[in-house]
C-alpha cells in the first residue's frame, strides 16, 4: 500500500526516447530577396536560443512534443533536459539513454510488472539496477535523484551510487529487493547532502545477527534532511542514533518510521521535530514494560501544529487513539491501511476530520463507517478501502451500500479503491452521476464472477455508466460479472482511459477487440483470469506500438498466437513466463508481458522466461 504521492504511477510523466526526428525542409529563397538583409543566424545560434527557450519546459509531454519537430529541435530538447523518467528499465538500453540525455540531475527508473506485487511474476525475473548504476556512475557526475519501482537493488549498487555522485540529494525505493541494512549505511554514510531517504513497501529484512546499525552511519552535525522514510525495515533500528538525527535535521518534515518503534519512543521523536508535517506512527502501542504515554503522546501532538498528514498505527492499540485528536482538525491525508480499527473506534477521530481529502482504511469499519466519512468528509478526493481478508470466499464487510454513502457524501472524489464482496450496479450508477470528477476507479469484487447481488444482472450497466459519465477517467480496474457488454461500453466512452486492469471478467475475444479499437490512449492493459486468446491478442495488432505493456495470465493465449504477434511487430519484445520449466510444451501460455523496446530482446532473462 504505497504512501500518496509517492511516485505511485508517473503515466503523464513518461520521457520521449524517439530517435527519429522530423527533419526541416531546406527553403532555398530567391537571390533578390537577401538583398539588403543580415546575414541569418547559424544553425548553432538558433540551438542556443531554442535551449534557453526549451529550460522552461518543465512538463514532460510538452519536452516529447518538442523533441518532434525537428533534428535541431531534437538535439536541444535532449541537451537541455534535466528529469528523465522511463517507465519500463528494458525500454531503453542505459547506453542509448546516456547517449542522448548527458545532463540528467533526476530519473525515475521502473522494473516488474505491477502485477509482481500479487506475487505473479517469478522471483529472478530481472530488473536489476546494476547495469544502470554501472553505466551512470562516470556519465552523470551532476546525478542529484533517483527513484526507482519494482527494481533489484543489490547492496554494491547503493555504495556505487553513494560514492559516485558528490551532489546526490534524494533516494527513493518503492517496492524493490535485493538490498539490506548493509547497503542503507553506505548511503547515509557517503551521501552528505542527503534531503530524503524514503524506503516505500520494500523487502528489506537482514539474516539474523547480520544487520547493520545503518542510523549511526549519518554524519555528525547539522544535516539537511527534509525526509526519512523506513517503515518498511523489518528490523530494529538504534533509536538514540535516531533521536539525534531527528534532533539535528531542523528542516525535517517528513518522518516514517517502522514498527520496533513504540508510542513511548515516539513522543520523543516527535518532541524534537515539532516542525513535521508528515508523521509514520510505527507500531502505536507501547511495549512490555514500558507503562503508559497516553498524556505525554497527547502532548506531543498537541504541541505538533504542523501535521497535515499521518499514517503508521501498524499494531494500533485503540487506547492510544484520542492522543491523535488535537491535530485531526488540520489533517488533509489519514492512512490507517494497517490499523485494524471498528466503526467505533473510528468514529470519534473521523468526525473531527473536516478537512480531510486522502483516507485510506481497512474494511473492518464497515460501511458504517464509511457513512460516518461520507458525513465529514465533504472535501474527500481519494479513498482506498483495503481488505482484511483478501481470499476470495471470505465474508465481506463493506458493500453497495457503503460506495452510495461515499458517492453522496464525497462529490469532489477524484480517486477511489474499493474492495468488497457484493456490489449492484445501481450503486456504481450512483458513484457515476454523483462523483464525475472521477480519474481513477477501481473497483475490486474479490469473488470470481459475482453479479450484481440484487438483480443477478451482469455488471455491464455499472462500469458502463462509469466511463460514459465520468469524462476525466484515465484509470479504470474493473471485476465482477461482465460480459462482452462492459467492454464494448469502456471502448465507446473510454476516450481517456490510459490504464485498464481486468481480473476475472469478459466472455469472449469480442470484448478484448472492443477496448483495443476503441481506446487510442490506452498505454498499460492488464488481464488475468479471463477468457480472451489468441483472436483478441491479435486485434490490437495496430495500438501495440502506441502501448506501454500488455500483461495476460492464465488466459486462453497460445504460443502460436504469442509467436504471430512477435512475427508481426519485431520492435515489441514478447515474452512468455513460465511457473515451472516443464510447462515448456503446454499449449497455453502461463502469463505473456510484451512492451515496446528501443534495443530489443534483454539479454539478462531467466530460463523460466521465454523470448519470441
Amino acid at each position: 500500500m504505497l504512501e500518496n504521492g509517492d511516485c505511485d504511477d508517473g503515466d503523464d510523466d513518461r520521457c520521449s526516447l524517439n530517435t527519429c526526428g522530423i527533419a526541416q525542409p531546406n527553403y532555398r529563397p530567391a537571390a533578390a530577396s537577401l538583398v539588403g538583409l543580415p546575414p541569418p543566424f547559424s544553425d548553432q545560434v538558433l540551438e542556443n536560443v531554442l535551449e534557453n527557450v526549451l529550460c522552461f519546459l518543465t512538463c514532460h509531454r510538452d519536452r516529447n512534443a518538442a523533441s518532434l519537430v525537428c533534428k535541431s529541435w531534437f538535439r536541444a530538447e535532449a541537451q537541455t533536459r534535466l528529469e528523465l523518467f522511463i517507465g519500463n528499465c528494458y525500454a531503453v538500453s542505459p547506453a542509448r539513454a546516456i547517449g542522448r540525455f548527458r545532463c540528467i540531475q533526476s530519473l525515475v527508473l521502473k522494473g516488474k510488472p505491477r502485477f509482481a506485487d500479487f506475487n505473479l511474476v517469478p522471483l529472478g525475473w530481472g530488473a536489476r539496477f546494476s547495469p544502470w548504476i554501472a553505466a551512470m556512475a562516470p556519465s552523470y557526475p551532476s546525478l542529484q535523484r533517483i527513484c526507482l519501482k519494482r527494481m533489484t537493488v543489490a547492496d554494491a549498487d547503493l555504495v556505487i551510487l553513494a560514492t559516485s555522485f558528490p551532489s546526490f540529494r534524494d533516494l527513493t525505493l518503492i517496492c524493490c529487493d535485493g538490498f539490506t541494512t548493509a547497503g542503507l549505511a553506505a548511503v547515509a554514510e557517503n551521501c552528505r547532502h542527503l534531503r530524503s531517504l524514503d524506503l516505500i513497501e520494500n523487502d528489506v529484512e537482514d539474516e539474523d545477527d547480520d544487520g547493520v546499525d545503518w542510523m549511526s552511519c549519518f554524519p555528525p552535525g547539522k544535516t539537511c534532511l527534509e525526509s526519512l522514510v523506513f517503515d518498511c525495515v523489518g528490523c530494529a533500528v538504534n533509536l538514540e542514533a535516531l533521536e539525534s538525527l531527528v534532533a539535528r535535521s531542523p528542516s525535517l518534515w517528513r518522518l516514517r518510521v517502522n514498527d520496533y518503534i513504540s508510542v513511548g519512543r515516539l513522543f520523543r521523536l516527535m518532541a524534537r521535530a515539532p516542525q513535521l508535517t508528515h508523521l509514520g506512527t510505527g507500531s502505536f502501542s507501547s511495549f512490555d514494560g514500558e507503562g503508559d504515554f497516553g498524556d505525554s503522546l497527547e502532548s506531543a501532538f498537541m504541541a505538533s501544529k504542523s501535521l497535515v498528514c499521518i499514517s503508521g498505527f501498524r499494531d494500533l492499540a485503540p487506547e492510544y487513539l484520542p492522543s491523535i485528536y488535537p491535530v485531526c482538525a488540520n489533517l488533509i491525508s489519514l492512512n490507517l491501511s494497517y490499523a485494524l480499527i471498528t466503526t467505533d473506534q473510528l468514529k470519534p477521530v473521523i468526525t473531527r476530520c473536516h478537512n480531510l481529502q486522502t483516507f485510506w482504511v481497512l474494511d473492518s469499519v464497515l460501511d458504517e463507517g464509511l457513512q460516518m466519512v461520507a458525513a465529514t468528509c465533504k472535501n474527500l478526493r481519494e479513498l482506498r478501502v483495503f481488505p482484511l481478508d483478501a481470499t476470495e470466499d471470505s465474508e465481506g464487510s463493506v458493500s453497495d451500500v457503503g460506495l452510495v454513502a461515499i458517492s453522496e457524501g464525497c462529490k469532489k472524489l477524484q480517486s477511489i479503491l474499493y474492495f468488497c464482496q457484493t456490489m449492484t450496479n445501481a450503486a456504481v450508477i450512483a458513484m457515476s452521476n454523483n462523483c464525475q470528477d472521477l480519474v481513477v476507479f477501481r473497483l475490486c469484487i474479490m469473488g470470481r464472477h459475482r453479479p450484481d447481488h440484487l438483480t443477478g444482472e451482469p455488471m455491464d450497466e455499472g462500469f458502463g455508466a462509469i466511463v460514459k459519465n465520468c469524462k476525466k477517467l484515465t484509470r479504470l480496474a474493473v471485476s465482477g460479472l461482465l460480459t462482452d457488454k462492459a467492454f464494448a461500453y469502456i471502448g465507446k466512452y473510454g476516450k481517456l482511459v490510459r490504464t485498464l486492469s481486468v481480473a476475472f471478467a469478459g466472455n469472449s475475444d469480442l470484448g478484448l477487440r472492443y477496448v483495443l479499437e476503441g481506446c487510442p490512449k490506452l498505454q498499460k492493459l492488464e488481464i488475468r483470469d479471463s477468457p480472451f486468446g489468441d483472436t483478441g491478442l491479435l486485434s490490437g495488432i495496430h495500438h501495440y506500438y502506441n502501448m506501454r505493456f500488455l500483461w495476460m495470465s492464465s488466459c486462453k493465449v497460445s504460443l502460436k498466437g504469442c509467436k504471430e504477434v512477435a512475427r508481426r511487430l519485431p520492435h515489441m519484445v514478447v515474452e512468455v513466463i513460465r511457473d515451472r520449466l516443464e510447462d515448456d510444451n503446454s499449449v497455453a501460455m502461463e502469463k505473456l508481458y510484451m512492451y515496446r523496446s528501443l534495443v530489443g530482446p534483454r539479454n539478462d532473462a531467466p530460463p523460466f522466461v521465454k523470448l519470441l
